[in-house]
């Protein structure tokens, strides 16, 4: 009896198979989209063996035709990164080209004489690289060949000279390097441990809350209402030098001190010698004249002696006789309106102290890196240099701005002179020897600006480092000859000058940028690793605290500190041996990142003076006006560019060449502290750090 077919149940388990079928090939095709190399096993039912035949192949050439498409978009993939770093490259090519042939690229015969000393030192260790090439691929570095032990015959000629090479650099080069190592570890701990000590005097003052007190305060209300006669007669003055960008609001900032109006002076002392800029200068101190100010616009005919020959021509003047106190604000700071208030009341009662400091606070801190790494070394100097030297000793270098002199005492200790570019430690460095006192207020905060190109900043740092050299060597005597305890001489030469001004540059420049990589090439000679690296990052985090927002930089902020040590040995050995570069005094161009905020703040701030007046408000230019005419100013400056800088980018191959040097010789922090110190030096000499000019 023949059974009867089931046609259902054939009908489901073609549907079953077919799905099933499907799913085996979609998860196939997944696999080999992420990897071509899988390897799948398909099972079917059982059919006639040409139905197997043609699945098979209709599988294998499915299958084939997915790894063609895998293999196509990988190499789309390498294709397009291959186009991206070809990019990189030709635009680097292109910016490079374009500020090589920059026709105004700064040279100075200082510069130019070290650049020249850096270029020597880069053929030689190109030199040296190509012959440490040579010998590891004929395996000497494993098997040193010997003088003694053959002949020039039996080791060829670079062999030969390969083993009188290294019996000189054991014999007598690698002894003095390590001799000059060995010094530079002793400066460099020297400074640490001074650094060390510095941090721990902060963290005492934080601890005990610490901070000067003031005799009494100003209170405009209550029982302690401050009298007329309470309120000395102050003079303010803001020397600037064609400041186009921020004379607005640093006129402004002082012309709104909340003090009586009959009891202070400002002084705009005017250098420019931009005709518009003065004209503008000029403008500005009328209308605030207008508005009931007691403002004077003074300008120079004969320009000598820059800075101090503008405040020495300004204290000149007859009717400076009767002020007691002078404050200075350089042209992009902004004070506090209670300003005054808040620094006079420390004279009260200290007949010894001459100068009342405060602190600088970034407008543009966060601007770009070089501006982040700017806040970072500043911060450090107020928060711990200034005010640890001014609670303990009562002395520290003038800042040059933001500060209260009592005019006695600049006086008393001869004025400004004009015989360095630090004219602020000068005076500051005299008043001391005279037994006038300091004091640093460090909640008290005046708002100013970084140098946000790479330009400006390395021209700042080259004065800030090659006056206090010109100031040791004049003043040398002095302090000897003065009166001053034997401790306060000590902490002057030894601590003020040498220490912080003058080995600090030099170990770091010659430590970091010639005997570490000369010892990759001298290996006899050994500079030990907590040197290279934990040391300096122990003590860049000892720096970083007193900005604690800027930790994320902590690396480049090492980087280029070291970077920027090559231009501060420049300028300390220009400031020391009286070369011509090192009187050169140029203005740090600001931007005016706050103006045309603090412009519409300002006018808000006005209307109690303006209502306080008989003028109407036609008089004056209203806020609109203002922000128009900076725009304008603005369009009027110099076109600026980005600049390459040639001792960088020699010390950028040098430093990478001997990252070569340490890759054959395993030698792994080393190497890469060598890559990573390379690669800042070259970003920096491309100026890429800073702003950057299309």
């Amino acid at each position: 009896m023949s059974r009867t077919p089931n046609y259902e149940f054939q009908e489901w388990w073609n549907k079953q198979r077919d799905r099933n079928h499907d799913e085996l090939l979609l998860e196939k095709s997944d696999n080999l989209s992420t990897s071509p190399a899988f390897l799948s096993v398909e099972i079917r039912s059982s059919g006639s063996p040409g139905d197997r035949m043609a699945d098979k192949d209709r599988a294998r050439t499915r299958s084939a035709r997915q790894i063609s498409w895998v293999w196509l978009l990988k190499f789309q993939q390498i294709a397009g990164s291959l186009a991206s770093i070809t990019n990189g490259i030709v635009y680097l090519v292109r910016t490079a080209n374009r500020r090589i042939s920059s026709p105004d690229s700064p040279a100075d015969s200082a510069t130019s004489r070290l650049y020249r000393i850096i270029k020597v030192f880069l053929i030689v260790v190109l030199l040296l690289l190509v012959f440490e090439l040579v010998a590891y691929f004929n395996g000497w570095h494993f098997s040193p060949p010997s003088v003694s032990s053959a002949s020039a015959e039996v080791l060829g000629f670079i062999g030969f000279l390969y083993a009188n090479w290294l019996q000189i650099r054991g014999n007598y080069l690698s002894p003095s390097l390590q001799c000059l190592i060995n010094l530079c570890i002793v400066l460099f701990l020297i400074q640490s441990v001074d650094r060390l000590l510095l941090m721990l005097g902060c963290f005492w003052i934080k601890f005990r809350r610490l901070k000067p007190v003031a005799a009494f305060e100003y209170s405009s209300t209550g029982e302690n209402a401050a009298s007329p006669e309470d309120y000395p007669m102050v003079l303010v003055q803001i020397p600037m030098c064609n400041e186009r960008e921020v004379y607005q609001q640093s006129i402004a900032a002082v012309c709104i001190q909340d003090w009586p109006k009959d009891k202070m002076l400002i002084q705009v002392l005017d250098d420019s010698d931009e005709l518009d800029v003065q004209q503008l200068i000029k403008a500005e101190v009328q209308k605030w004249q207008q508005r009931g100010v007691r403002i004077l616009y003074r300008h120079r005919l004969i320009r000598t002696g820059y800075k101090a020959g503008n405040l020495k021509s300004a204290m000149g003047c007859d009717y400076v006789k009767d002020y007691e106190f002078v404050a200075i604000f350089d042209a992009d700071f902004q004070p506090g309106p209670d300003f005054l208030k808040k620094t006079i009341p420390h004279f009260k009662g200290n007949d010894e102290l001459a100068l009342v400091q405060t602190r600088w606070s970034f407008v543009n801190k966060d601007e770009n890196l070089l501006t982040r790494l700017q806040n970072i070394n500043l911060s450090f100097h107020f928060e711990v240099e200034q005010q640890v030297n001014g609670m303990f000793i009562n002395f520290f270098g003038f800042n040059g701005t933001a500060g209260v002199w009592r005019i006695k005492a600049l006086e008393e200790c001869g004025g400004w002179l004009e015989r360095t570019t630090v004219e602020d430690m000068d005076i500051a460095v005299r008043a001391h020897l005279c037994g006038w006192k300091f004091i640093y207020l460090n909640d008290v905060k005046c708002l100013c600006e970084l140098p946000e190109s790479y330009e400006a900043y390395k021209k700042q740092q080259h004065r800030w480092h090659s006056g206090p050299m010109q100031l040791f060597r004049l003043c040398f005597f002095d302090v000897l000859k003065s009166k001053v305890s034997w401790k306060k001489k000590a902490n002057l030469i030894f601590l003020f000058f040498l220490l912080r001004k003058l080995i600090l540059p030099f170990y770091s420049f010659t430590l970091f940028c010639i005997i570490l990589p000369l010892s990759m090439f001298l290996p006899e000679a050994h500079l030990p690793a907590w040197v290279v690296c934990y040391v300096p990052g122990i003590m860049s985090i000892l720096n970083i605290l007193p900005a604690p927002r800027s930790f994320p930089f902590l690396v480049p902020y090492l980087l280029f500190e070291n970077t920027m040590s090559v231009t501060k040995f420049n300028a300390m050995i220009s400031g020391l041996f009286r070369f011509g570069s090192s009187y050169e005094w140029i203005v740090t161009k600001k931007l005016g990142r706050s103006s045309e905020n603090n412009l519409v703040a300002l006018e808000k701030e006005l209307e109690p003076l303006v209502e306080g007046t008989s003028l109407h408000r036609s008089s004056s230019e209203s806020g609109l006006q203002e922000l128009t005419k900076l725009e304008i100013s603005k369009k009027v400056g110099k076109n600026k560019r980005n600049r390459l800088y040639r001792k960088e980018l020699a010390l950028a191959v040098i430093l990478l060449t001997a990252s070569v040097r340490s890759l054959l010789s395993a030698q792994g922090i080393h190497f890469y502290f060598l890559l990573f110190q390379g690669i800042s030096f070259l970003v920096v000499g491309l100026d890429l750090i800073g702003e950057q000019v299309s």
